[in-house]
Formats: C-alpha cells, structure tokens, sequence
C-alpha cells in the first residue's frame, strides 16, 4: 500500500498472525496506525491479542511509536473518567 495513511482500529481484537499481515503491507511513503485498548480484548481466552504481542516485538524499533492513555485523556463524559478509574483500581486487586 504506497502513499497511504492505513487505520487498524480494534487492534486490540487482532491475532499475532492478523497483526504481522496488517503491519508488512506497509508501502513506500505511507503511515499506518494501530489504535486498540488492551484492557478491552474480546478474542477467546486462548487467543493471545495481537497488539499486546506487539508491543514487545516491536518497542526497540526506530520508526515505532507506542502512545498510552490514562483517564486522564478520556474526552467523553466525566463518568466515563470514574468508570475507567474503577476498573483500573480493580484490576489492580488481583
């Protein structure tokens, strides 16, 4: 895909094998971004996601950006920013 801009939202949703296919389609004078939240993965519990593996994989590579957001940066209603506190403070418990 040359002299592209290329979106995989839900990567969250994506398989390792479905994540490396999206990424090597990359082509001469594109961008791609990956947006997904891996606290929101619905794949079956055996089904490891693809950009959690990725974020390993790739963290040391020149080129390669990771953005992470906190409730902080929710934009939408303000409970929004307490219903992500509370589950990130659940999650924690375990």
């Amino acid at each position: 895909l040359n002299d592209s801009f290329i979106i995989l939202d839900e990567g969250q949703n994506s398989t390792p094998e479905q994540m490396k296919m999206f990424l090597t389609r990359l082509g001469f004078r594109s961008k791609m971004a990956v947006t997904g939240d891996i606290t929101q993965v619905d794949l079956p519990r055996e089904t490891r996601s693809g950009l959690i593996q990725v974020q390993n994989i790739l963290k040391d590579i020149d080129g390669i950006k990771f953005v992470y957001f906190t409730e902080k940066d929710v934009v939408r209603h303000d409970l929004v920013k307490e219903i992500v506190r509370a589950y990130d403070k659940n999650d924690n418990k375990t």
